[in-house]
């Protein structure tokens, strides 16, 4: 199995269902402030909706339409990031994250996004890397700035969550604007 060191004893590598305990123990601990941000830990509670939700997403990666990885830090998942939508044919796609907050501040997830950016234009010849972020999100706000990406609009009040309606961010990265990891 690969693992790509972030530094710091932090390493990124494909997230997979055979993970989904230390996964469902991973969203348990930080989730009361993950599933403020992301859908699904809201459906991963127990082992077996915790593996399904791997299983789904290692479907998709199948499809080429996602791909998921998990960042262990000093061997303990924390976190990850992933496509969220990958299209090779439209040459589009989509970043995400999630970390837990006892590993929040050491730049893991601009980091490990930086190495899922080359990937995407230098491997694979994407053509536009897109972030979208709920505007009450700031930190994942913050990491679309650090990555250089421009903010191409919002989307007001298209998302509901927990009864009420969030504005949505999107943000991009063109293949020509990308500088590398720097």
């Amino acid at each position: 199995m690969f693992a790509l060191p972030l530094g710091d004893g932090a390493e990124l590598r494909p997230l997979q269902p055979w993970h989904a305990e230390e996964f469902l123990a991973h969203i348990d601990r930080g989730r009361e402030s993950i599933e403020t941000w992301v859908s699904w830990a809201s459906r991963s509670t127990d082992l077996a909706s915790a593996r399904a939700t791997l299983l789904a997403c290692a479907e998709a990666q199948a499809r080429d339409e996602q791909h998921l990885y998990g960042i262990w830090l000093e061997g303990t998942l924390v976190g990850g990031v992933m496509f969220v939508r990958f299209n090779a044919k439209t040459g589009v796609c989509e970043i995400g994250c999630w970390l837990e907050p006892a590993a929040e501040g050491r730049g893991l997830v601009t980091t490990a996004t930086r190495r899922l950016i080359g990937w995407a234009f230098g491997e694979r010849g994407m053509h536009r890397v897109e972030w979208r972020a709920a505007s009450g999100n700031v930190r994942s706000v913050n990491v679309a700035r650090r990555l250089g990406m421009s903010l191409d609009g919002v989307l007001r009040q298209a998302v509901p969550w927990r009864g009420r309606r969030h504005d949505l961010q999107v943000w991009s990265l063109l293949a020509h604007e990308w500088e590398g990891d720097r």
